[in-house]
């Protein structure tokens, strides 16, 4: 349990760790990281009044993640951010293991947040079937920054019988008059699979119907998340215990989408395939928004639950990062993903890089165009990005701690655009068409192809206060 005294009480233990974090080579410089500590998943993403909030998996005085609570960042902009106080802490007896994931949904001037609040009994369990509690719980803000109480919402005893304990991770739509609450969860068959709850006053929800692939596809689904683009509909999740492909589920647990077409009225719907969001070593749990401008952006956490590569910043008490928002468009069946315009304010002047040239900045965005061939990129001094009979390949060396190779399926490669930053690359191709985000340690930052031309952009700071 973390409550606002104890938080309060150990703003020392808080500085000091921050001054450590300050100390690390591979801070970033255009990516949002925790003051000090551990950062997971983003949560409760929302624009009101011209602010974006974006709330986050904390743990403020842990690196290695425990006592987990609700961090906050805001801005106006998205270039120029203000630290908050931690938003939702793990104060309750609904949440005393942790104030888990969730989001958030506005209406009349009003936030609705909805999160996971968890509970863990001692005692000999397996805290899959059973020694824990899974308690959806909603708090209502006008500003994003207080709130007034928490109101549990559902618990074990309100999901499906066949549910194990683990149902979480709550997203709200509006559709036909009714909101509808989707809730990750596995079942007891160990199937993973999305919970629909139906409510007419967003406080009291009943079960309605599950959304679930025909066939077994992972033993859990996690943060999911629904929208429409283009009139299709899109239901993101994060499902675990996918089996691996050569080319594809490569990570420990997976994210990426299912198009969808759902029938509400008559409880019917049609799932496609599903789509990998990232085939990099770092993305997870990402989740989306609508800004007032009407796009739909989309922030991950640039992390792996689980796995078995690590981060050397934990040295300097700080893990984790959150990737870089990216507007999501959808065309000719296919998500489309690409860096937010706002990103372009942080340019400096053009610098063009021609094949066979090298260049040594850490911290840059990097266009090739009309690419017709197969490349070879060098990225940092032991990372290179190729691309051979249809295969895109990114190898990765030593300096990325336990990460080695990732390989993508692609019949051709048209344009790349990279965004370097001091221990992140994230990867575009084929306009956002396919995405790579991966941490990286290297102090050698050249960047070199024999194979293609590059217009260069070094990439100024973004402002967290």
């Amino acid at each position: 349990m973390l409550d606002k005294k104890y938080y309060r009480n150990n703003l020392d233990k808080l500085k000091q760790m921050s001054e450590e974090v300050c100390k690390d080579p591979f801070l970033p410089c255009f990516h949002i990281y925790p003051k000090a500590g551990w950062l997971n998943d983003p949560n409760g993403l929302c624009q009101v009044d011209g602010t974006y909030h974006i709330y986050f998996q904390y743990s403020p005085f842990d690196e290695n993640k425990k006592d987990i609570v609700w961090g906050h960042i805001s801005s106006k902009d998205l270039i120029n951010f203000t630290r908050e106080e931690p938003f939702i802490y793990s104060d309750s007896e609904f949440d005393r293991d942790g104030a888990y994931s969730g989001s958030a949904f506005v209406e009349d001037d009003e936030i609705n947040f909805y999160y996971t609040g968890n509970v863990k009994y001692e005692g000999d369990y397996d805290y899959i079937n059973d020694g824990r509690e899974h308690n959806t719980i909603r708090v209502k803000s006008k500003d994003g920054v207080t709130y007034d109480c928490k109101e549990l919402l559902l618990t074990n005893s309100d999901y499906p019988a066949n549910m194990t304990k683990h149902v979480r991770d709550p997203k709200i739509i509006y559709e036909n008059n009714f909101y509808y609450m989707f809730l990750g969860a596995r079942n007891k068959d160990n199937e993973g699979l999305v919970l629909l709850y139906k409510s007419s006053d967003l406080k009291d929800f009943s079960y309605f119907m599950t959304i679930e692939s025909v066939e077994n596809f992972g033993y859990m689904w996690e943060c999911p998340d629904y929208f429409k683009l283009n009139n299709q509909e899109i239901l993101i999740c994060c499902p675990q215990g996918v089996e691996k492909e050569d080319f594809k589920y490569q990570n420990i647990y997976q994210a990426g989408y299912f198009p969808i077409n759902m029938d509400l009225e008559n409880k019917k719907y049609k799932l496609g395939d599903f789509y990998e969001l990232d085939y990099g070593f770092d993305f997870y749990a990402p989740q989306t928004f609508e800004d007032e401008k009407g796009r739909r952006i989309l922030i991950g956490w640039m992390g792996m639950p689980d796995a078995d590569y690590t981060n050397p910043t934990t040295k300097y008490k700080w893990q984790h990062c959150l990737t870089i928002p990216r507007e999501l468009k959808y065309d000719k069946g296919k998500l489309y993903q690409k860096p937010i315009s706002e990103l372009c304010k942080l340019r400096e002047d053009e610098i063009s890089l021609k094949k066979g040239d090298g260049c040594n900045l850490k911290v840059y965005e990097a266009f090739s165009n009309n690419i017709s061939s197969e490349f070879e990129i060098n990225l940092r001094g032991d990372v290179k990005l190729s691309f051979q009979d249809e295969n895109l390949t990114l190898n990765m060396g030593e300096s990325s701690f336990g990460r080695k190779i990732r390989k993508v399926k692609i019949e051709n490669i048209e344009n790349i655009r990279i965004y370097s930053d001091k221990s992140s690359l994230e990867i575009f191709i084929n306009d956002g068409s396919y995405v790579l985000s991966t941490r990286v340690y290297s102090l050698d930052y050249l960047l070199y192809s024999k194979d293609l031309d590059f217009t260069i952009h070094p990439l100024k700071n973004i402002t967290i206060k």
